[in-house]
């Protein structure tokens, strides 16, 4: 779980640094939770649950979107921190199609005992639904790791302009 924290901590900094930066690079614009199925390559499907930050860069279509995921199978259960980045393919005041890619640390615990924390590469896509000046997403993922992880959710973000 040493890992895991440093891991986090790196995240914070990067996504610190990248909030702070000229008015032109990315900013934070919200912040949003998800839900959905996962399902391990070495195990059975379970809940997935979590929460990101979105940083979005002024008059583009690129967001940066750190994120922390929980899930829980049998035997395995698991939690993924990730720094992402995803595209969206039209203004985001309509439904829009987006790709994206990341890296993340994959915390994995055995029920029966034992655990490991490897480094995953994300890749997903999916459907942004505008919700009044947030919006509502619909997503599919891939994660290369130890484990390799599918998974479907739906998740909500609240824009703070």
């Amino acid at each position: 779980m040493r890992g895991t924290r440093g891991m986090a901590g790196t995240l914070a900094l990067v996504c610190a640094l990248v909030g702070f930066t000229n008015a032109h690079a990315f900013g934070l614009s919200g912040g949003g939770v998800r839900l959905g199925y996962l399902d391990p390559e070495a195990s059975d499907g379970g809940v997935l649950i979590g929460g990101h930050l979105e940083f979005e860069k002024p008059d583009s279509y690129w967001h940066i979107r750190p994120n922390l995921l929980y899930w829980n199978g049998d035997p395995l259960s698991g939690f993924d921190i990730n720094l992402d980045v995803l595209r969206h393919f039209g203004p985001q005041a309509r439904t829009t199609p987006y790709l994206g890619a990341g890296l993340g640390a994959d915390a994995v615990k055995a029920e029966g005992g034992g655990s490991s924390t490897d480094l995953g590469v994300n890749l997903f896509g999916g459907v942004m639904f505008p919700a009044g000046g947030n919006h509502v997403f619909a997503e599919a993922r891939y994660t290369f790791s130890e484990a390799n992880q599918a998974s479907i959710a739906l998740g909500y973000t609240f824009h703070s302009h």
